[in-house]
Parts: C-alpha cells; structure tokens; sequence
C-alpha cells in the first residue's frame, strides 16, 4: 500500500520535511515513489503539488495524520471533493 507521508531532511535542529508518496514498509528516510511537496514547520512554509496529490488519492493512497493536516489545511480535499462530483455529473 502506497501512503503519502513526511520524509526528514535538512540538518540538526532544523528539520525540513518533504511529503512523498512511500511504502507502508518503507522507513521514513528511505526510497520514495514521488516527491510531491514539502513543509517547513520552523518558518511555517508548505508547498504542495497538488494535481498529483488528487491523482494519487484517487488511485488509493493513504495520508498519514501530519500529511492529512497539512493537506486539509491547503484545501486539498476540498478540491478532490469537487473532482469527484464532477466526474458523477
């Protein structure tokens, strides 16, 4: 199963986090699928590619709890929500 979740960069005390697409038994620095944004929790920054997200969570990948935050928070799902009706249209 495929998640979308954090992956630790940057250096001590001042982590940068970037959101892939992994395996579940991945581990959290290892081998990702797709970079699709990152988040800066120090200066508060995000940057999501979006298109690829909804392409992402429409063929079944699983946000984690921190990335589901995030993405709640940019109106990502919103705007899946959206996509969604149109296609029932």
């Amino acid at each position: 199963m495929v998640k979308l979740r954090l992956k630790r960069c940057g250096r001590k005390q001042r982590a940068i986090y970037r959101i892939v697409a992994m395996d579940v038994r991945s581990r959290r620095e290892g081998r990702d699928f797709r970079k699709v944004g990152f988040y800066d929790p120090i200066k508060n920054q995000t940057y999501l590619n979006v298109p690829l997200i909804l392409y992402l969570l429409e063929k079944g990948a699983q946000p984690t709890g921190t990335v589901h935050d995030i993405s709640k928070k940019a109106e990502v799902f919103k705007e899946l929500r959206i996509n969604q009706t149109k296609l029932n249209k």
